[in-house]
C-alpha cells in the first residue's frame, strides 16, 4: 500500500495538539453560546414586537377584570336633551355606521312603527353596531329619556317617561 493511500483514509486532525485545541474548543463554544442565551432570556428589558411603550403593555395585561363605580343614588335624573348630547349625539347627530340620524324622519320611520318600548329596548341592549346602553352612564330611565327625546324630534308623541313614585 502506498503512503498516499494511507492519507486519503485520515482525519483533518493530524497531530495531538490539533486534537487537543478540537476537544477544547468543541466543549467551550457550546458552553458559551448557552451561557450568551441564558443571558439574553435572563435580561430585564425584552424587546417587544409592535410595543412603542412596553410598560403600558404589560400594565393592560395586567389590569383588573371587573371595576366597581360607586355612582351617587340620588343625584336628579336627566332630561332626555342633556342624554342625547352627552350618549347619543356622537353617532346619531351625524348618522354614523346605520344610525338613523336625528331629526330624519324617513330614517326613524320604521323604527317608530315598533313602538316606544321596542326603541328602549334596543338602546338598552344594543343594535347592529350600537353597543348596549344600559348599566352606562346613564340610569335605564334616562335612557329611555334621550329615545323619547329624539323620537319627538321626528314626529313621535312619546311622553318623557317619569321616575316611579318613592312608595313603589
Amino acid at each position: 500500500m502506498s503512503e498516499h493511500a494511507h492519507d486519503a483514509h485520515t482525519g483533518p486532525i493530524k497531530t495531538p495538539r490539533q486534537l487537543w485545541w478540537t476537544a477544547l474548543a468543541s466543549f467551550v463554544v457550546p458552553v458559551a453560546l448557552i451561557m450568551a442565551l441564558v443571558a439574553y432570556v435572563s435580561r430585564d428589558v425584552k424587546p417587544q414586537a409592535g410595543v412603542a411603550n412596553p410598560e403600558l403593555a404589560t400594565a393592560q395585561r395586567i389590569q383588573k377584570v371587573g371595576t366597581v363605580e360607586l355612582r351617587d343614588a340620588n343625584r336628579p335624573l336627566a332630561a332626555g336633551a342633556d342624554v342625547y348630547k352627552a350618549q347619543c349625539a356622537a353617532c346619531h347627530g351625524a348618522g354614523l355606521v346605520g344610525a338613523p340620524k336625528f331629526g330624519d324622519k324617513a330614517a326613524w320611520a320604521p323604527r317608530l312603527g315598533q313602538g316606544f318600548d321596542a326603541l328602549v329596548q334596543s338602546a338598552l341592549k344594543g343594535k347592529g353596531a350600537m353597543g348596549a346602553q344600559g348599566g352606562g352612564a346613564f340610569r335605564d330611565l334616562e335612557i329611555a329619556r334621550a329615545v323619547a327625546y329624539m323620537a319627538n324630534a321626528v314626529g313621535a308623541s312619546f311622553p318623557e317617561p317619569e321616575a316611579p313614585a318613592e312608595g313603589k
